[in-house]
């Protein structure tokens, strides 16, 4: 049986058991990931697939991350409810969703247009009004906003930009994909201490690289 002729459910199902396997176990992020409805945020051609654990394109030559990705990043953050959120990319909005499940506020930063207004067009459908979505460039953060509890980037930066880390509160953690644009990156956590930053790798992936400006066109 392919993927698309399994029924969401079961789909749904298998991907849990998938996050599971993966060692992704706190309750909150596995209660986001299994509620927040992922076929609303792919294009329709995909949404058989969409509780398949794949990356999935969106329009502007972006990806939706595969939902694995997405935990891992989430529970890295260790996130509450009391914490303000600055997100780098909204892409389709689903990690959006994901995060303002648990958190208390989130800003998210995109530089298309197009995927900024879909995107909250969907969590607006959807109920979600913790988030407040921003056509920016992402490498600047929100200042206006800042501090941050939690930073998370879902697009691949050579090198955290220094706006970022200044936008981060004493004690927050900041996620990363780390490396070159065109190929695999860490995935990074940083912790913000009085002795400076406590830096973690949590393993290997794959992002869209973070482009810099405000997209003219899109």
């Amino acid at each position: 049986m392919s993927g698309a002729d399994k029924s969401e459910d079961l789909q749904r199902a298998e991907l849990l058991l998938a996050l599971r396997k993966r060692g992704l176990r706190e309750r909150q992020v596995m209660r986001a990931m299994e509620q927040v409805p992922r076929e609303r945020f792919v294009e329709p051609a995909f949404r058989p697939i969409a509780w398949q654990d794949l990356a999935l394109p969106i329009d502007c030559g972006q990806t939706i991350s595969q939902p694995t990705v997405v935990a891992l990043m989430t529970e890295a953050l260790e996130l509450g409810p009391s914490h303000s959120v600055l997100e780098v990319g909204t892409g389709s909005g689903y990690q959006t969703a994901i995060l303002a499940s648990i958190a208390g506020h989130v800003v998210t930063l995109e530089r298309f247009r197009t995927l900024a207004d879909s995107a909250a067009r969907r969590l607006a459908s959807l109920g979600i009004a913790n988030v407040e979505v921003l056509v920016a460039d992402g490498r600047d953060g929100a200042p206006q906003s800042a501090p941050f509890d939690r930073i998370l980037l879902t697009a691949a930066v050579e090198e955290v930009p220094p706006a970022l880390f200044e936008q981060l509160a004493m004690g927050g953690i900041l996620v990363a994909p780390v490396g070159p644009p065109e190929g695999t990156q860490f995935l990074m956590r940083y912790r913000r201490g009085l002795q400076g930053l406590e830096t973690r790798e949590l393993g290997l992936v794959r992002f869209v690289p973070m482009l810099p400006g405000v997209a003219v066109v899109l």
